[in-house]
């Protein structure tokens, strides 16, 4: 029995090890992903603001900021993604809307469709426009046919309305889906409830379903407006002399003219562009979540 009794006593000493070793476990789940971000993410951009600086030091800087193809770039980048934004919440709505509460024959091949854009690389919806809506394109063809014309009456595609049609096109599926997430939210005895108070269906849209849509709006035009600004390949493809932005400005110095300290400027500031958008993002998308909380549920009032 006492020697029962000293087993006991010095038995309890056996779990600090095991407290110690959930320790150190949790600390190389914690720093493994930590360093996969600082290797893939933080050093290249570390590396980019380094060589921003090589060679004339900070005098690259103000020769590149003070260039007037930098400001018209980056002029030119704001312009065509804050439209193209606006476009694709524009065209995002009125689809989501259609899909989710207008239903018809096809709605299902419709939305498939929808999903299948994603997964293409943005390039191809610039080769569409050209096969479409080109100089030798079947809509020019078409007119010229019916109206005898030899020259081609469309032609947009090497204009800024050209960029921005084919960023709406690509870009609006990352607005309709996440709608259509939202609006399969709503409680549908809410839409009946409004229905039945006389409410019509502009004023149930703007009163019921749209206020618990405002996040999903709000994480799509985000996603679109970075998208956009970053958009390059579109850009390129469309092969629109005038639109100078500021990844294609990127590629020019970088890859055309040897000019890497340059290149470095300039991605320095997209980042920092893209960085402040997506932290203005997640401020305001905190305090609209944090305002809605304290919300009553939507009434709609009988007219």
């Amino acid at each position: 029995m006492t020697a029962t009794l000293e087993r006991d006593r010095t038995s309890p000493p056996a779990s600090p090890p095991r407290r110690a070793e959930g320790y150190w476990s949790r600390i190389a789940w914690t720093a493994t992903p930590l360093l996969v971000v600082a290797l893939f993410a933080v050093y290249p951009l570390i590396r980019v603001l380094l060589s921003s600086t090589e060679g004339t030091g900070t005098s690259s800087w103000s020769g590149v900021l003070g260039s007037e193809i930098f400001r018209t770039a980056l002029l030119r980048t704001a312009q065509i993604a804050i439209c193209s934004t606006a476009g694709c919440l524009i065209l995002g709505i009125f689809v989501a809307v259609v899909l989710a509460f207008v239903p018809f024959p096809g709605s299902r091949v419709v939305g498939r469709l929808i999903d299948t854009v994603l997964a293409l690389p943005s390039f191809l919806i610039t080769l569409a426009f050209t096969f479409l809506y080109g100089t030798a394109g079947a809509l020019n063809a078409l007119i010229m046919e019916i109206t005898g014309r030899d020259t081609a009456l469309v032609n947009f595609l090497n204009t800024p309305a050209g960029v921005i049609a084919a960023e709406i096109t690509f870009f609006t599926p990352f607005v309709v889906r996440p709608l259509l997430a939202a609006f399969a939210l709503v409680s549908r005895e809410q839409l009946d409830v409004a229905a039945s108070l006389g409410a019509s269906p502009w004023r149930v849209l703007r009163t019921v379903v749209m206020p618990e849509a405002w996040p999903a709006l709000m994480a799509g035009g985000s996603l679109v407006l970075l998208l956009t600004l970053n958009e390059f390949g579109i850009v390129l493809f469309t092969g629109a002399k005038d639109v100078v932005t500021l990844p294609v400005l990127i590629y020019t110095r970088g890859i055309v003219t040897f000019d890497l300290p340059g290149a470095a400027v300039i991605g320095t500031v997209q980042v920092v562009l893209s960085l402040t958008l997506y932290l203005t993002y997640r401020l305001i998308f905190a305090r609209l979540l944090s305002g809605r909380k304290g919300q009553p549920d939507v009434v709609v009032d009988k007219p």
